[in-house]
């Protein structure tokens, strides 16, 4: 879409705007890193979809969507350390390349640096965004939080599941536009509408992120295939295997969540049952479910009819994404 190209384009001229001092070297390099390392910038992107839904301008939204974009690769940073992660976007992740003191410190570089960057939001607008921002902060921490404590739980259920994605990932989505749109003019209802889409899409991106974990290329994915089977990460696809895994399928299951052999092993097994149990086809009834219930919210969003297009659109592709 050329509209959504020309988008990308302003965001892009702010971003390679940005810049970071030199020195320290260990402080600033590794923010320049994970800038550079790429992503999709889906976030920056709804909120300048979320203004353009009221008003044509959008200069008033880039700064704000860079804010957005660099606290989005604040938690990153600090979930790869949490999660021992060794590749992010194809590449090293930072605490990999440099060291875990780094990567904590130049991620809190990077959270001030997106605050920075939120606050050279129109005064008129400003305190209702940093409201917004500083709940959706408040909830990610709570949804890694969560995450963290599910390794350790037996008892977590899809419904668990559920809840801590919508806190990790979802909310983020839905607090990107919710900001588009209060910066372009929209009313508290129809902001609220146009956040509940991005809540149920970013859902909905999430089941489909889990699913593309374990049956996505790796050159394609940008990191370890089967990364969540081998952290035994409780998943959509590994709940409603061990809810649908019976007699000898159900010890296999549990044999293989508790054996320290070859990841590579593990991998291909556990795929295995996911395929015999039919899991990858439920996630996708699921993912789909929810962003259906996204676009519910999106039609009550008195916007601009072409903009809400081009934005159903875009989150369309990104659940058809191959990464």
């Amino acid at each position: 879409m050329i509209e959504l190209q020309e988008l990308r384009k302003e965001f892009e001229q702010v971003l390679n705007e940005f810049s970071v001092p030199s020195e320290p070297n260990h402080l600033y390099k590794p923010i320049e890193y994970t800038i550079e390392n790429g992503g999709k910038r889906m976030r920056p992107l709804l909120v300048l979809l979320g203004c353009k839904l009221f008003s044509e301008d959008v200069s008033n939204a880039v700064h704000p969507a860079l804010g957005i974009e660099l606290f989005h690769n604040f938690t990153l940073v600090h979930d790869d350390i949490m999660d021992n992660a060794p590749i992010r976007r194809g590449n090293p992740t930072v605490h990999e390349k440099w060291n875990d003191n780094v990567a904590i410190l130049s991620g809190d570089a990077l959270f001030i640096k997106a605050y920075q960057e939120l606050i050279q939001t129109r005064h008129e607008v400003l305190a209702p965004v940093i409201e917004v921002f500083n709940r959706t902060a408040l909830e990610i921490c709570e949804g890694q939080q969560l995450d963290m404590e599910f390794e350790d739980r037996e008892d977590v259920s899809i419904a668990d599941y559920i809840h801590m994605i919508t806190n990790k990932t979802a909310v983020l989505l839905g607090c990107s536009l919710q900001i588009g749109a209060l910066i372009g003019g929209a009313s508290e209802q129809h902001a609220q509408s146009l956040y509940n889409f991005g809540l149920n899409a970013g859902i909905a991106f999430q089941l489909q992120d889990d699913i593309l974990d374990v049956f996505g290329e790796s050159q394609k994915v940008g990191k370890q295939k089967g990364g969540d089977i081998i952290a035994n990460k409780k998943t959509f696809l590994l709940l409603k295997a061990m809810e649908l895994a019976t007699g000898n399928k159900q010890s296999e299951l549990e044999n293989l969540l508790n054996q320290n052999g070859s990841n590579s092993e593990k991998i291909a097994a556990v795929t295995a049952i996911y395929d015999e149990l039919g899991v990858r086809e439920l996630a996708e009834d699921e993912m789909w479910k929810y962003f259906d219930q996204g676009v519910k919210s999106l039609d009550a969003v008195d916007g601009s009819p072409k903009w809400k297009s081009i934005l159903e659109q875009f989150a369309t592709n990104l659940m058809h994404r191959e990464s």
